[in-house]
């Protein structure tokens, strides 16, 4: 899990001081690629029937459409804070392109700062120029043709200090999940950090001022508990009243309309009925997600089939409901006392991204920072094995991804 890795990240922001966004183009023009044969009913005409928002912007059906048909052929590649977090701190492009020569497919970001209550939105606040980064690196990341895509580490409601809640006391973690419900005592002031999120996303812009679509996944891994959204602090009906509050807030009362939701507990479920245990329903969901560490971390083949497993639950149910499914985090963190597992991409990842005739849509790698990494730059020991793996016929960077915000003709 990355939890270790978060505290090192509340501890000392220093780490999270980003060094801008890569502005170089790839070389190589982008590969269109004509959709394969279909299995399932979606068209580009009845996209919308099938999509959270019936409203969704053109650009934002043809992300869903195009991210469905990617999943019948490749895997698009990604990772958290790409070109803004690197190994050693060593700016420039992003680690993956420093390594393969191609930008990553998907870009992950965080609300976190963004939502933050010491995030003034003055120029020299702190805060504020994390939001700032965190805005360019997405409409730098659309203008290249990239996937964007955020999470949210909400810190809690009583002090606003740490999404964990193992720096709550018992009755706050008891009370804090359900007061931001409707007639909740925090629920106002969970509508004001919805307000905030709506409106940095109101505001991502391309350059003919349409609407960037991002995937936003609010209360991921909530099977776990070491989140105040987990499992042990909210009941199933609490946490799905949550989450469909955050989407119906988000599109009709602020008109959000750029936005694909992702559904994404962590890996514990080995059913389908343990993995909709506290599903919100076909109507709020578009992207069937799961985030899985544990099953990477050194359990060789036996932890691959195991992610294999849960990774088909999911891309039976997407193809069968017609969702996207992906692999919304993971990662193997390579530090100087925890060496490289050999073939841990090439081999155990792709084969769990791939066997059993599984699609999944893309897949997110957690940041690199100055003492680890998650995804090998060009002069560490795995980096050729990372290198392997995005050659490989189902994977994905930039170079081999096609037109993500045009409906196919």
């Amino acid at each position: 899990m990355k939890r270790s890795f978060f505290k090192i990240i509340l501890l000392s922001l220093s780490v999270l001081i980003f060094n801008g966004c890569s502005s170089d183009k790839d070389s190589t023009d982008e590969i269109i690629i004509d959709p394969p044969t279909q299995d399932d009913p979606l068209t580009t005409q009845n996209v919308l029937s099938y999509m959270v928002d019936a409203n969704a912007t053109k650009e934002t059906q043809a992300l869903f459409y195009n991210l469905k048909r990617l999943a019948q052929t490749k895997t698009a590649i990604g990772q958290q804070d790409a070109f803004n977090s690197f190994y050693q701190d060593a700016g420039g492009d992003s680690d993956i392109k420093k390594n393969t020569g191609f930008d990553p497919a998907v870009l992950g970001s965080d609300f976190m700062f963004i939502t933050d209550k010491n995030n003034n939105e003055q120029l020299n606040n702190w805060f504020y120029q994390q939001e700032q980064k965190i805005v360019a690196a997405t409409k730098n990341a659309y203008a290249k043709g990239i996937i964007n895509t955020f999470s949210w580490h909400l810190r809690e409601p009583n002090k606003e200090e740490s999404f964990y809640a193992s720096d709550m006391t018992a009755e706050q973690k008891s009370t804090a999940f359900r007061s931001i419900l409707a007639g909740g005592a925090n629920n106002e002031w969970y509508k004001k950090k919805l307000d905030k999120v709506a409106k940095v996303i109101s505001n991502l812009k391309g350059s003919n001022g349409e609407l960037i679509p991002i995937i936003f996944r609010p209360f991921h891994e909530f099977d776990g508990s070491w989140f105040w959204w987990g499992a042990d602090y909210s009941t199933a009906e609490e946490y799905k009243k949550a989450y469909q509050f955050t989407v119906d807030y988000l599109k009709n009362t602020k008109g959000v309309h750029n936005i694909l939701y992702a559904f994404s507990p962590d890996n514990s479920y080995t059913t389908e009925t343990n993995y909709l245990s506290r599903y919100p329903g076909d109507k709020y969901v578009d992207i069937i997600g799961m985030d899985n560490y544990g099953d990477f971390n050194n359990q060789g083949q036996t932890g691959s089939d195991k992610a294999n497993a849960k990774l088909k639950i999911l891309s039976d149910y997407a193809k069968a409901k017609v969702k996207i499914a992906a692999l919304t985090e993971t990662g193997y963190r390579v530090t100087t006392s925890t060496p490289a597992i050999t073939d841990w991409f090439s081999t155990l990842l792709y084969n769990a991204l791939t066997k059993n005739d599984i699609q999944i849509s893309y897949v997110v790698f957690w940041n690199n920072n100055a003492d680890g990494y998650y995804v090998p730059n060009g002069t560490v020991s795995n980096a050729a094995d990372f290198k392997t793996y995005s050659l490989k016929t189902k994977s994905a960077l930039l170079n081999s991804l096609p037109k993500m915000y045009e409906m196919a003709k």
